[in-house]
C-alpha cells in the first residue's frame, strides 16, 4: 500500500500489482485464444494482528485472492510478500517452509475434510507433513487444539461425517492452527453454515486472533458479519479492488457507487430508518472476467456513469485519511 496511508503499523502480508489470468484455451491442440482476468492488478497490505475484510459479489476474484496469496496459484504478475520476503521467488523447499506460517479455512466444510481420514489424523497431517512431532506429543498436541476450538478431544477418533457443519468448521480451524501459523486466510468459512452457527464461529475466529495474536484475510458475502470481524474492508468488482477504508468509514461515507449498492441492499434493525432509505438495484448482468468492459469495470451498470468512465480507467487513489478508491467521481 502506498505511503500515503500513514498508519504506523508494520505489514505482515504486501500485495502488489497482483494479476491471476487463467487462460482460455480451444481446439484439439489447446490453442490459446485468450484470458480470464481473475484477479487483474491489486494492491494492498495486511498489517499485523488485524482483519482485512474481502468482499464483492460471486465472481469478482475473492478467492482467487486468497490462493494466490498463498501460492495455490502462480501469480500471473506482481509480488506477494510475506514478512518482507517474496512468496514467487522461492524454491520449492523454501516456500514449503514458509507455509507454516501461513493456513487457509476452507469454505466448504463438508468438502474440505477427507471423509476417510479420522478427526485425529485429519488435525495432525500438518504436524507430520512438517515433522513438527510425533508419538504421544502429536496426540497431545491434537487434543489440545481439539479444545481449544470448543471440541470434545475424545471425539479424536470420530470421523467427519458424525459432525455438524459447525463442528466440521471448527475441525478446519483446528487444522489451520496446528503449525502455530502467524496469517491465516479465512476463505468465507461461515457461507455453508446455519445463521445460528454463523456467529458463534466467527466469535470464535475473534477469540483465537487475541490470544495468538493472529492476522486474518477475512472473505465473505454478509457485509454485516465482515463489520463485525474486521478492521479494514476491501470492496472488489470484477477482478478490480474499487474501494479500501477503516469499516466504520466505509459503512458510514461509501465513496464508490458499488459500494453504496452493495451497503444498500444490508438490512437495518430499525424500521423507521429502513423505510426512508432507498435501495440501489442494480441493472444489468456482471461482465465476463474474459472480456471485461473498457474504462472502469463498474460503468456498464453504473447508475451514475459518464462518458470518461467508459474510455478510462480510474486511478487508485486516496480520497480521505485511510481510505482509497477509484472512481472518477471522486
Amino acid at each position: 500500500m502506498p505511503s500515503e496511508l500513514g498508519i504506523q503499523r508494520d505489514a505482515l502480508v504486501r500485495v502488489d500489482g497482483l494479476k491471476k489470468h487463467f487462460p482460455i484455451t480451444r481446439g484439439l491442440l489447446r490453442k490459446k485464444v485468450g484470458d480470464v482476468k481473475a484477479v487483474d492488478g491489486v494492491t494492498f497490505d495486511i498489517f499485523t494482528g488485524e482483519t482485512l475484510g474481502l468482499v464483492g459479489e460471486s465472481g469478482c476474484g475473492k478467492t482467487t485472492v486468497g490462493r494466490t496469496i498463498l501460492q495455490l496459484y502462480p501469480p500471473t504478475a506482481g509480488a506477494v510478500s510475506l514478512d518482507g520476503v517474496d512468496l514467487a521467488s522461492l524454491k520449492p523447499g523454501d516456500l514449503r517452509r514458509m507455509r507454516r506460517r501461513m493456513q487457509m479455512i476452507f469454505q466448504d466444510p463438508y468438502a474440505s475434510l477427507n471423509p476417510r481420514m479420522s478427526v485425529h489424523d485429519i488435525v495432525a497431517a500438518p504436524l507430520k507433513i512438517h515433522g513438527v512431532m510425533r508419538g504421544k506429543e502429536l496426540d497431545a498436541r491434537v487434543a489440545e487444539l481439539l479444545t481449544l476450538v470448543g471440541l470434545n478431544a475424545n471425539f479424536a477418533n470420530r470421523y467427519p461425517h458424525e459432525f455438524s457443519g459447525g463442528q466440521r468448521q471448527r475441525i478446519g480451524i483446528a487444522r489451520a492452527l496446528a503449525l502455530q501459523p502467524d496469517f491465516i486466510i479465512c476463505d468465507e468459512p461461515i457461507a455453508a453454515l446455519d445463521v445460528s452457527i454463523q456467529s458463534q464461529v466467527v466469535n470464535l475466529l475473534k477469540e483465537l486472533q487475541e490470544r495468538f495474536g493472529l492476522t486474518y484475510l477475512f472473505i465473505a458475502h454478509d457485509l454485516s458479519m465482515v463489520r463485525h470481524i474486521s478492521d479494514r474492508v476491501i470492496v472488489m468488482y470484477l477482478g478490480k479492488i474499487v474501494e479500501l477504508a477503516r469499516k466504520d468509514a466505509l459503512y458510514r461515507e461509501p465513496l464508490h457507487p458499488y459500494t453504496q449498492a452493495l451497503l444498500s441492499a444490508v438490512p437495518v434493525p430499525d424500521p423507521a430508518f429502513e423505510r426512508q432509505r432507498t435501495r440501489i438495484v442494480l441493472e444489468g448482468d456482471l461482465p465476463s472476467p474474459a472480456d471485461p468492459p473498457a474504462g472502469c469495470r463498474f460503468c456498464t451498470r453504473c447508475p451514475q456513469a459518464m462518458a470518461i468512465c467508459h474510455e478510462t480507467e480510474p486511478a487508485y487513489k486516496v480520497a480521505a485519511p485511510d481510505h482509497w478508491v477509484a472512481c472518477h467521481l471522486v
